[in-house]
């Protein structure tokens, strides 16, 4: 292993390599470690049904990394990073009528609404005027923020749940379904308070930047955020696993990109009694359950629109989709569950031999459940498109213990780092002025664990570097 440096990080996904982005960027020598043979976390591709077919492993579609405050800085593209975007975000479809359709323009997306588009383009609108002075708030701990009466409105829309709010503001089946597809990427019930935020902050993103999919997979931004540190002299070692902090070289500050129970377990007694305590009482929340899919030819969508987005949210009304969520919530397992779905190959011919596609889907379910929920994903889509099941070639599934394998992050197949509720919204992993520093001050915490939360967003990372740059003073400034 390497020498002294200013910074070790442990953990390559996207909040370790910002991380080490941002400290090498300020002059620290920068060292990242990394357990797997390669480096990206949740945004791995991978040939994992047939060959010629490829998959992300986790990761698919990236609203917030194309919007991402830290990500916009870094010029990925100069650094082989291409987004592909549709002209449809979300599609939501319904049993009747057409699907409600997100897309870039605020006037076509309400037109699909029926009767409640105008109250649609009341309710986002005044958003667009300066949304990335929103996102730069939003996607930061809680302090006071630079943009007040920007947040101020926006916290008065999204102050209550997300129900509250569909059903405030809606009166038709597709706008509340589109409220609750936008706010189940929240895995919590959609009766708990601020789930609205979420939704709001999806439907904002969809009219600012049409949600992405990586061009060739989800690996090519862990590559390009790679390719980014070592132009600043940073370092990534891969399938090192640390267990302990004696197998570090010495360093500065040490930062991790893990969850509250490896920082717990790794740092053993150079964390307080109490503090490791509190990490351990942290709560993830509900697993999820995905599905692959090698497939003979596209999605064969009842509503032909549904097959331009780049997601698809299926569980159909508001009420299913409420109680899909909760049953997650509460530990049991939805017959009827509600399905994210992204469609790589429809923007990325390239994932896939050529005339035949890929599918990725996931649902969500208890932390560590154990069922099969590979027959309701594929009766959830076969519901919006009869004849999918018939374009099925090859399938791999991944559990909440499988997802929890290929990434110790995923406990009990949690994705997002962590429970996202009222209680842990702000106080990730444990309530402190400074949610990355620890007690000890070499060590800070840089993962979805806290805030912003979960996303591939990098700001999580973003926010602790610039944390730990305090502790690392006179650093020569490249």
């Amino acid at each position: 292993m390497s020498d002294g440096v200013d910074a070790v990080v442990i953990g390559s996904g996207p909040n370790g390599l910002a991380a080490a982005i941002q400290l090498a960027r300020a002059g620290a020598d920068v060292l990242v470690l990394e357990a797997h043979r390669d480096p990206g976390g949740a945004t791995r591709t991978a040939e994992l049904t047939l060959p010629g077919f490829h998959h992300d492993v986790c990761s698919a579609c990236h609203p917030m990394g194309i919007l991402s405050p830290l990500f916009r800085t870094l010029d990925l593209s100069a650094h082989g990073l291409r987004w592909l975007q549709s002209d449809v975000s979300v599609a939501h479809p319904l049993d009747e009528g057409p699907a409600a359709l997100l897309s870039r323009s605020v006037t076509q997306t309400a037109e699909r609404l029926g009767v409640d588009g105008a109250a649609y383009q009341r309710l986002v609108e005044p958003f667009l005027h300066d949304p990335h002075a929103l996102f730069e708030d939003a996607l930061a701990p809680l302090r006071v923020p630079q943009h007040p009466l920007l947040m101020g409105r926006f916290g008065l829309r999204s102050r209550r749940s997300a129900r509250g709010l569909a059903q405030a503001w809606f009166s038709g089946a597709r706008a509340r379904a589109l409220v609750a597809g936008c706010a189940g990427h929240a895995v919590q019930p959609l009766e708990n308070p601020l789930t609205a935020a979420m939704a709001l902050i999806f439907l904002i993103a969809g009219h600012v930047e049409d949600w992405p999919v990586a061009a060739g997979g989800s690996a090519a931004i862990h590559r390009a955020l790679a390719s980014v540190l070592r132009d600043h002299g940073g370092r990534i070692e891969t399938g090192v696993r640390i267990t302990s902090l004696d197998q570090l070289p010495p360093s500065r500050v040490v930062l991790f990109d893990t969850g509250p129970d490896q920082l717990a377990d790794i740092a053993g007694e150079a964390l307080p009694a109490r503090y490791r305590a509190r990490l351990r009482r942290y709560r993830f929340g509900p697993g999820s359950f995905k599905v692959d899919w090698a497939l003979a030819g596209p999605i064969p969508w009842s509503d032909p629109a549904v097959a331009r987005a780049a997601t698809v949210h299926l569980g159909g009304t508001l009420d299913e989709i409420s109680a899909s969520e909760a049953a997650a919530w509460r530990g049991e397992v939805s017959d009827n569950p509600y399905v994210l779905l992204v469609q790589q190959s429809a923007l990325d011919p390239d994932r896939a031999p050529p005339g035949q596609h890929t599918g990725y889907a996931y649902c969500h379910v208890p932390a560590g459940c154990d069922v099969d929920m590979t027959a309701a994903i594929e009766r959830q889509v076969a519901r919006f498109a009869p004849g999918f099941r018939d374009l099925i070639l090859a399938r791999h599934t991944m559990s909440p213990a499988a997802l929890q394998a290929y990434n110790p992050n995923f406990v009990g197949g949690a994705v997002t780092g962590g429970a996202a509720d009222i209680t842990q919204l702000f106080t990730r992993p444990v309530a402190r002025l400074d949610p990355y520093r620890t007690p000890n001050p070499r060590l800070f915490l840089c993962s979805a664990s806290t805030p912003p939360g979960g996303g591939v967003h990098g700001m999580c990372g973003a926010h602790a570097a610039r944390s730990a740059l305090a502790s690392l003073p006179g650093l020569p400034r490249r």
